[in-house]
């Protein structure tokens, strides 16, 4: 799956999910988290402008007058002349640029940004915020996908395979099936015929894997 890709699936599963639940479901704040720092796992472009008004609406960003932020006062000069976007984070010669930019926010004149679990969040004494499982989140998406008969999006997540989606270090098919949410995706991809859609391995490649974990995987 390209990074734009990746890009349109974050979106599209941001956009699913506000629509699916009332507005005083707390949890999507925290799903959108999840979502985004799965994307920027792939090294994908900043895209959060694209649902921008949902991420505000949702609290899972927090938009000040950059006068708030904690070193205006300090870096005056700096804060006034900034004309075009620009994350705030300053990385050291033995950091991986673009790892974490937004973790100190970032600047769209004439507003500041935030984003939720970051480092400004906590400095902006913005209120806490929970770590929800990637897998949790995907369940939640398939679940509205299902109501409204997309199976399309819920093959394209099932199709990144466990170790994207899971993580951690199952290690036979009896553990991966244990996994909290497993069981609910996979079923939701049976009865949508998902396994249609995606980038999943042939039959083929998966006899050459030999790794009974992506057998057990993408074979339902």
């Amino acid at each position: 799956m390209s990074m734009h890709e990746i890009e349109d699936l974050v979106q599209t599963s941001v956009e699913l999910l506000d629509r699916h639940h009332p507005a005083d479901d707390g949890r999507l704040r925290d799903w959108f988290t999840a979502l985004f720092a799965f994307q920027n796992d792939y090294d994908c472009s900043h895209t959060q402008h694209r649902v921008m008004e949902i991420l505000i609406r949702r609290g899972h960003t927090v938009r000040f007058p950059i006068a708030e932020h904690p070193d205006y006062a300090a870096r005056k000069d700096f804060f006034d002349g900034i004309e075009e976007f620009t994350p705030l984070r300053e990385f050291g010669a033995d950091e991986q640029e673009f790892a974490g930019e937004l973790e100190d926010g970032y600047v769209d004149p004439p507003w500041l940004y935030c984003e939720a679990a970051t480092a400004l969040w906590q400095r902006m004494n913005c209120p806490a915020t929970t770590e929800a499982p990637l897998l949790e989140v995907v369940v939640a998406v398939a679940e509205a996908a299902e109501r409204d008969g997309d199976a399309e999006l819920i093959g394209c997540w099932w199709s990144l395979g466990w170790q994207a989606l899971v993580g951690g270090q199952p290690f036979s098919p009896e553990e991966l099936a244990a996994t909290p949410g497993v069981a609910e995706l996979r079923a939701i991809v049976r009865r949508t015929g998902a396994q249609g859609f995606g980038s999943r391995p042939s039959e083929e490649q998966l006899e050459l894997m030999g790794d009974e974990l992506e057998t057990w995987w993408y074979r339902l």
